[in-house]
């Protein structure tokens, strides 16, 4: 019996990258001709994930969506309302424990605990989204003119970018909501205060990530080929470079998100967030509930902690898995090792 001769160094690492390679491409050809629905992200996102990522992907998207029915549906699942002190003439009581009256008991101000973590998940949702969309829209927008008209503009702009940055971003967040509202305001007011000033916080992140890739790819051949045909400057940034250079907001959109909720939190818990009979808001629960603990009351602070926890790991979870789904890199080598795997059993 002859024994075949071993591969040469090196060549059995080439013949596995190339397995993976023809792996991935086959994946992509047969989700080619798929329905728009199932091209659609999160869609897409949980067909292309296996093992131990997809379970990180689906818990994400779990409590994400818990989140977002919870401050919908808010007014239904609520049994009082955020600033509720008494129901049918009867008042709550302070401090009361758990009881099938108060499921989680009440404050030290007699609101219903159940009652504020459900209606604050409308202002942090109603944050994350404003402050999110509008850092979104404005540090794309100056990231693409910066890199690509480059000169003084950029210059000034990036100037600005590293000042902002020279603060920390608490700091400036209760800084521009003194500035926008005095500190307390309405439920209104203050939902677009703080989203103003978590805005301003974010802002800087987008700008650069965009500024650096539209840096980089506007002297990529078919950024110049497309000046040589004569395309228009912004055809060239809103078709050429714009959908090129936004491949990694999906983890910076999730994290700033996560970010958000906290930063709303601390305002809350710092004393600049929104007035408790405006609007009920988790960092201002957890700052009234210091004292409590120490006289052994924790469910006034457990609560609204576990709903932050609960937010914020929530869209980590899905950014960090859908920022790995969309790494080619990474998709090769999980299913280099799926293909390793079953030559190794076979």
């Amino acid at each position: 019996m002859t024994l075949p001769s071993p591969p040469p160094p090196g060549e059995s690492a080439s013949a596995q990258q190339d397995a993976g390679l023809e792996a991935e491409a086959a994946v992509v050809a047969a989700t080619a001709n798929d329905s728009w629905l199932k091209r659609l992200p999160i869609i897409s996102h949980l067909r292309r994930s296996v093992g131990l990522q997809r379970g990180m992907l689906v818990a994400g998207l779990v409590l994400v969506a818990g989140l977002l029915l919870t401050a919908l549906l808010a007014p239904l699942l609520a049994p009082y309302g955020f600033a509720d002190t008494a129901a049918d003439g009867t008042s709550f009581g302070t401090q009361q424990p758990p009881s099938s009256s108060h499921l989680l008991g009440t404050t030290v101000a007699g609101y219903d605990v159940l009652s504020r973590v459900i209606w604050g998940t409308r202002t942090a949702v109603a944050v994350m989204a404003c402050a999110v969309v509008l850092s979104l829209f404005l540090g794309v927008a100056l990231g693409l003119l910066s890199g690509y008209v480059g000169g003084w503009l950029d210059r000034i702009l990036v100037m600005l970018a590293d000042a902002i940055y020279a603060f920390p971003s608490l700091l400036l967040a209760i800084v521009m909501s003194i500035v926008i509202s005095g500190g307390q305001s309405s439920a209104g007011g203050g939902i677009l205060a703080a989203a103003i000033s978590i805005t301003v916080v974010f802002v800087p992140q987008y700008f650069r990530v965009i500024r650096a890739e539209v840096v980089r790819l506007k002297a990529e051949p078919f950024v110049e080929a497309a000046k040589v045909i004569g395309t228009g400057h912004r055809r060239i940034m809103g078709t050429h470079l714009l959908r090129n250079a936004t491949r990694t907001l999906p983890l910076i959109f999730t994290l700033n998100s996560s970010e958000a909720i906290l930063t709303l939190a601390a305002l809350g818990f710092l004393g600049f967030g929104i007035e408790p009979t405006s609007a009920s808001e988790w960092g201002y629960d957890l700052n009234r509930a210091m004292a409590d603990a120490t006289s052994g009351i924790w469910w006034t602070g457990l609560f609204p902690g576990l709903a932050i926890v609960a937010a914020v790991l929530g869209v980590t979870l899905v950014g960090e898995s859908i920022n790995d789904l969309n790494d080619p890199r990474l998709r090769v080598r999980r299913r280099r090792r799926a293909a390793t795997a079953k030559e190794a059993q076979a």
